[in-house]
């Protein structure tokens, strides 16, 4: 009886594992940001990673600390989706936002160059603000890809 039970638990295994084989797994984890837990990395913490979100993508941008850093010029942007305000390059506080309601074609295609030539080439991607994930209702976004991980499929985490 025990060999029995050890030859059908040894086939299950090796028919799970071949069929594992078949299966697209996300090469990273995503990790979802609230709007109040990505305000904890606003830079103003020392020993602290910097980050901030552009088009609901969240960027580390410690390496930047000079610019994003507590005290300089772009730390406003820092904590936050910053979509608007980078679209605007502006730093005024109701540019702050994620919100792209009212963006010209010009700001838009502005934002896209940042986003990509910017954001995506210099600092490494380490998450995704809720609000890009998720819908309002809180159910998966199934439109949603990850900006690094093109193969991804919104089952991989949900």
């Amino acid at each position: 009886m025990f060999y029995a039970c050890i030859v059908v638990l040894y086939s299950l295994l090796s028919i799970c594992s071949t069929n594992d084989s078949k299966i697209k797994h996300a090469s990273k984890p995503v990790r979802l940001f609230t709007e109040e837990e990505l305000q904890r990395y606003d830079g103003s913490e020392e020993g602290q990673p910097i980050y901030m979100a552009i088009k609901g993508v969240v960027f580390d941008v410690s390496t930047g600390k000079e610019f994003y850093g507590t005290g300089a010029s772009y730390n406003a942007l820092v904590g936050k989706d910053s979509t608007r305000a980078v679209a605007k390059m502006s730093l005024d506080p109701a540019d702050l936002t994620y919100d792209t309601t009212g963006l010209t074609e010009s700001q838009l295609q502005s934002l896209e160059q940042i986003f990509k030539g910017t954001y995506k080439a210099k600092y490494p991607i380490v998450g995704y603000t809720s609000r890009r994930v998720l819908s309002e209702d809180g159910s998966p976004n199934t439109e949603f890809k990850p900006e690094d991980q093109p193969s991804f499929t919104i089952k991989d985490e949900f």
